[in-house]
């Protein structure tokens, strides 16, 4: 992979997007990582469209966009949640991806190459009991991924997704034990996956060796999913 390529990772000072920011500076990317953390590069709140739209400014030109901000939302029925948590979910989770879609695709676009991958979940999929603001606002994401290949389908910018079972990341401290348990009992390999498994994937996906996929959604599941 080209060493002059830049690459920006919401939510990278934890979790997925930490690994992926490893991994792909291990590669001789240059990151950086937009959270709300210390440590990040940026502080930036991705639902912020205003402040997104900042940062790209400030950082100037960039090749590749990683969407791993996100958050768990509330855990309850559906009946039993109110506006403001489901809200939040989509604010961070779909709007945050819109936001920084829209600063960055288009210098993507005028250079004719960009990779972004939009870290979806296989609650997007199957919907996860008790999760409907996270499960929902990940089967956005998914959509608006799709939405989003086609557009840029001749541009040589490509958009895929990726929809990981559990895995062992500090969100999962905000999942209730009793929806963690489930969902990881649903993995035909009995584990939860690592950060560094997905970050794998993120690297392939973001590489010139990826030509011929968009708006795609990639499992990583330890075979949980079905379709």
């Amino acid at each position: 992979m080209s060493s002059s390529r830049t690459a920006v990772i919401t939510g990278g000072c934890s979790g997925l997007g930490a690994a992926a920011a490893a991994r792909l500076t291990a590669d001789g990317v240059k990151v950086v990582v937009l959270d709300l953390a210390d440590g990040s590069d940026l502080r930036v709140d991705v639902s912020d469209t205003a402040a997104v739209h900042a940062a790209a400014g400030d950082i100037g030109p960039v090749d590749i966009l990683i969407n791993s901000a996100g958050v768990v939302g509330p855990n309850a029925p559906l009946w039993e949640i109110d506006r403001a948590g489901w809200d939040r979910t989509f604010a961070v989770n779909v709007h945050g991806t819109f936001n920084t879609c829209h600063a960055f695709v288009p210098g993507m676009r005028d250079r004719g190459w960009g990779r972004v991958v939009n870290i979806a979940s296989m609650a997007g999929k199957d919907g996860n009991p008790n999760m409907s603001p996270y499960s929902a606002s990940k089967a956005a994401v998914i959509a608006l991924t799709k939405s989003l290949g086609k557009e840029l389908a001749t541009s040589g910018v490509l958009v895929n997704a990726i929809a990981p079972a559990v895995i062992e990341t500090p969100m999962n401290a905000d999942t209730g034990p009793e929806a963690l348990a489930h969902i990881t009992s649903l993995i035909p390999m009995k584990r939860v996956g690592r950060p560094e498994e997905v970050a794998e994937l993120i690297a392939w996906l973001v590489s010139d060796k990826v030509s011929f996929s968009t708006g795609a959604v990639y499992d990583i599941s330890g075979g949980r999913a079905t379709y």
